[in-house]
């Protein structure tokens, strides 16, 4: 089947402008971050663009901009009252993908765009470490939040340290509190780098680092299926994703962020609170008992 590649000029819509820095490209993100961004933009006028930076140092798999940022979900299950789901959505929320090794200088560049107002990321559990070998000059630094730190003090210098300027960082990596885990080695960068004390009070002060526990299996692209899917879509779709119906985003984070991110009325299931202990408590005691009750 000699199927056209999909690209921009097949939808209507120009993509949304860019407000959300995604540092990731992979299945997860794309899976559960970007497919609820594609819904809050559509239901409820979020109207955030993702610009995704690769942060690793490969070419594999291709650049999204392949396909201009588009791809679809395939998402299957059963919901709470027991009905079974199958659906499928193009997601238009990627605007494009840039690599933090090749295109350094772009990246630093988005810094200093005043739209962007979101910072996500999901750099395996391993991604939020410090690494004394980093420097401040280097093009980039190896370790996630060392080029989180240089991206955060060129917005610092861009704006003047104003407390509009700062972000709300949403890290995804599985460990526990990743957002005061990230913005501890944060601090502990421009400790080593010497970086202004006003720095160090900006990031303490107009960045707001919010935890979260993420709970969705995205399998990746359906190999098995995409020959039947190809034929059904109509076009060739290189970065197809397939995941499970279910899906539970818990950000702790103060008030002002679920407004911010237009939650309400989305149907989605995220949740905004002052503390994640109770569900990941929660969440721990019923893998614990299912793995219990398999023994």
């Amino acid at each position: 089947m000699n199927a056209k590649k999909l690209n921009r000029s097949m939808i209507p819509n120009e993509p949304p402008p860019e407000r959300i820095l995604q540092i990731g490209e992979g299945n997860f993100l794309r899976g559960f971050i970007d497919w609820q961004i594609d819904i809050l933009n559509e239901q409820n006028g979020l109207d955030a663009g993702v610009v995704v930076a690769r942060p690793i140092d490969t070419d594999y798999p291709p650049s999204l901009n392949i396909q201009d940022g588009l791809y679809n979900t395939f998402l299957r299950g059963y919901d709470e009252q027991g009905n079974l789901h199958n659906e499928q959505r193009l997601i238009t929320a990627v605007t494009r993908e840039i690599s933090i090794y090749k295109e350094y200088e772009e990246f630093l560049a988005i810094a200093r765009n005043p739209a962007i107002r979101f910072i996500v990321s999901n750099t395996t559990e391993a991604g939020i470490a410090f690494n004394k070998k980093d420097g401040f000059n280097d093009t980039p630094p190896g370790e996630f939040p060392a080029k989180l730190t240089r991206f955060l003090y060129e917005r610092f210098c861009a704006f003047g340290g104003t407390h509009e300027s700062g972000f709300i960082l949403i890290p995804c990596e599985l460990i526990d509190y990743n957002g005061r885990e990230l913005k501890r080695i944060v601090l502990q960068y421009a400790d080593i780098w010497q970086l202004d004390d006003e720095f160090r009070n900006w990031i303490d002060t107009a960045n707001t680092f919010c935890s979260t526990l993420v709970d969705r299996i995205v399998t990746g692209y359906p190999k098995n299926e995409a020959e039947e899917l190809t034929e059904k879509l109509g076009y060739e779709d290189d970065f197809m994703v397939a995941g499970e119906y279910f899906h539970l985003f818990v950000i702790q984070a103060p008030e002002g962020v679920e407004q911010e991110l237009k939650i309400a009325g989305s149907g989605l299931n995220i949740e905004i609170v002052a503390d994640l202990k109770p569900y990941k408590d929660r969440k721990v005691a019923i893998l614990n008992g299912c793995h219990t009750a398999l023994m």
